[in-house]
């Protein structure tokens, strides 16, 4: 089965958010609507009302079903939210003010700036809503001296939408920290703690992109280590593990900050070197060779060592896309195999050429 990309996932939760805004938007119009038909509510401009409701349905379904604005974006739903509020305060204005029951309305634009918009903007939503409040309300605060109830009763007032905002922000932030552990955990190598092969196929991928934009080249190397049947055999797989972990530590301990490890399974690895030709790729592999030769770890009193095999193939001197730049890598390695193993082969069109260990 295909793995998601990490662009992939963030689509996919921002077309969930976008239908959840969806029903918030259509929630708040039949609350709006069911506050008109019930008798005995105080409305002060029953057309302004009206008229309102009609402009803010025909505002949702032109931004959310019309071919205008089909992609997905955190801006579009901050559009939405800010598009809320004024449907919100003209309705609350039309209805009671700061008396108005439909005051608490406003906590659906809190939750869903909290849930997809994060905290600053949350945070400056609030603002904007206390600061309308104080606006529709400034007629009984002149009026009033202010003091310590007066305080009080705006903390109490205001502490829902407040305590709301933090609380579901936090939720949120909680949701999409444990996501990207679960994305790292997917993309991590259990044993070695290398990136895994989905990892890599992302990294390489946008190497690829950045080598056609500024016309560079990067090189992959398949790396194999040549004796793990054999100690698996005689140590058992604990030996076996431990070596594979030798190995990458040493295949590690050999490369630039900027080069991309990753084990692609069992006892093989994959290096992308970017910014480098062959001929540099080539001196980077006989410096792993010779790493990974020179390294060993004691099992109940033996010695355990290995060598590995190593293949080469540059971008874009051996091919341009990702797939054919990998097999020749994979030929390459073969091909050291073929030679006696504990070799570097780097990949050309017409031979493999071969620099044997000193």
């Amino acid at each position: 089965m295909q793995m998601l990309d990490v662009m992939t996932v963030d689509k996919m939760e921002l077309r969930g958010f976008s239908r959840t805004v969806a029903e918030l938007e259509w929630l708040l119009l039949i609350l709006v609507l069911f506050y008109f038909v019930v008798p005995g509510t105080t409305i002060y401009d029953e057309w302004g009302y009206i008229l309102s409701m009609m402009v803010f349905a025909g505002f949702v379904i032109s931004f959310r079903y019309s071919k205008l604005f089909t992609a997905e974006t955190r801006w579009k739903l901050a559009i939405e939210t800010w598009a809320m509020i004024i449907f919100i305060t003209w309705i609350v204005y039309n209805t009671g003010g700061i008396n108005s029951p439909l005051l608490n309305m406003y906590l659906l634009v809190i939750v869903t700036s909290a849930l997809t918009l994060g905290k600053v903007t949350t945070l400056l939503e609030f603002i904007l809503i206390t600061a309308v409040y104080f606006y529709l309300g400034h007629a009984v605060y002149v009026e009033n001296t202010f003091s310590l109830i007066n305080f009080c009763e705006l903390m109490i007032l205001f502490a829902p939408f407040l305590l709301t905002g933090y609380l579901t922000s936090m939720l949120a932030a909680d949701v999409q920290n444990g996501r990207e552990i679960l994305e790292l955990m997917s993309e991590t190598d259990e044993m070695t703690g290398l990136r895994n092969r989905r990892s890599f196929k992302k990294a390489i991928t946008a190497e690829l992109k950045k080598a056609i934009r500024y016309s560079r080249s990067f090189s992959i190397m398949m790396i194999d280590a040549d004796n793990l049947k054999a100690i698996n055999d005689q140590f058992g797989h604990g030996t076996g593990d431990k070596l594979i972990k030798s190995v990458a530590e040493s295949i590690r301990e050999s490369l630039r900050d900027s080069d991309i490890l990753a084990r692609f399974g069992g006892d093989e690895f994959i290096v992308m070197l970017p910014e480098t030709d062959a001929g540099h790729a080539q001196e980077a592999g006989e410096r792993i060779r010779k790493s990974v030769e020179n390294t060993s770890f004691s099992v109940d009193g033996n010695r355990i060592s290995s060598t590995v095999s190593i293949g080469i193939a540059s971008y874009p001197q051996d091919s341009t896309a990702i797939e054919d730049l990998l097999g020749k890598a994979d030929e390459a390695l073969y091909q050291s195999k073929g030679l006696g193993k504990n070799v570097v082969s780097s990949y050309t069109e017409e031979t493999v050429s071969t620099e044997l260990p000193s």
